[in-house]
């Protein structure tokens, strides 16, 4: 990865070839896509968006659109694209891509004379429940590395948690465990990614918001993880809006979508992660 003061669009996060992976296609490559904020309103806090899809897919909407609403307020974004249980994939190959793709940021934040200590995550879905296993899951780095990259901590500083998928045990989606671990996982492997379950005092601070009539994701898994964070002592913003459905992105291009982009700005003002009004 080069020096450079523009970046290239799109990353690859392992230029000699990922670990683990299946072949040379585009879905045996995980990228990272950057969406820069204009350089005046550059406010030096990045974030890694992971779009759902149930780990069979990649949701664009909440993937480039909330790259775009975030740049556009000054956040420097990178929508990940991680292999999918729909192309021969599964744990840990997801978690390896998310933890890499945090690694890449926070490097690329030194490099380009961002705030290393303020690099975010935001995910919906699976996409969410990626979110919540590096939340849960991270590392501090691998100092011994050859690789600089490495070096780098995989823990965000912050989360955003949109409809997440958390658990496997309790309210789970089927769907989106079957493609991450494949048919009939060990138990204790279901519970090791049951993300609700692995919360410490050391887990990031985390705005979650889902829907009480979501018909796919149950609400009870944001519950799961906000409980959780309550009992660890981590600060968190829990939105559990009446109306609306799953997969809804953002307000602006859905006008079903509750006002939680606004509730999330709020938040991150709050946690540093943007200019003061």
């Amino acid at each position: 990865m080069s020096h450079t003061s523009s970046l290239p669009p799109v990353i690859s996060l392992w230029p000699e070839g990922a670990p683990g992976a299946l072949g040379t296609s585009p879905n045996d490559i995980p990228t990272l896509t950057a969406y820069l904020p204009a350089p005046e309103k550059r406010n030096g806090a990045s974030m890694l968006v992971l779009p759902g899809g149930g780990y069979g897919g990649l949701a664009s909407h909440e993937g480039k659109d909330f790259a775009g609403w975030l740049a556009s307020h000054g956040i420097t974004c990178y929508v990940l694209q991680y292999r999918l249980g729909s192309h021969g994939y599964h744990h840990p190959c997801m978690l390896n891509d998310a933890a890499r793709g945090l690694r890449v940021v926070r490097a690329f934040a030194r490099r380009d004379g961002l705030d290393p200590a303020r690099i975010g995550i935001i995910g919906s879905s699976a996409g969410g429940h990626l979110a919540s296993t590096l939340l849960t899951h991270f590392d501090a780095g691998q100092p011994g590395s050859s690789d600089p990259i490495e070096h780098e901590s995989s823990r965000p500083d912050l989360g955003i948690l949109c409809y997440p998928v958390i658990s496997g045990v309790t309210f789970p989606h089927q769907g989106s465990f079957i493609n991450l671990l494949g048919e009939n996982p060990p138990a204790d492997l279901v519970r090791h990614l049951s993300n609700e379950l692995h919360v410490t005092a050391q887990t990031p601070p985390t705005f979650i918001w889902h829907t009480a009539a979501d018909p796919t994701v149950p609400v009870e898994n944001a519950f799961l993880f906000a409980s959780a964070l309550r009992a660890a002592g981590v600060p968190f913003d829990l939105h559990v809006y009446e109306k609306g459905g799953h997969g809804l992105g953002l307000p602006s291009t859905n006008k079903n979508a509750p006002p939680w982009d606004a509730d999330c700005l709020y938040w991150l003002r709050q946690r540093g992660f943007l200019t003061p009004m």
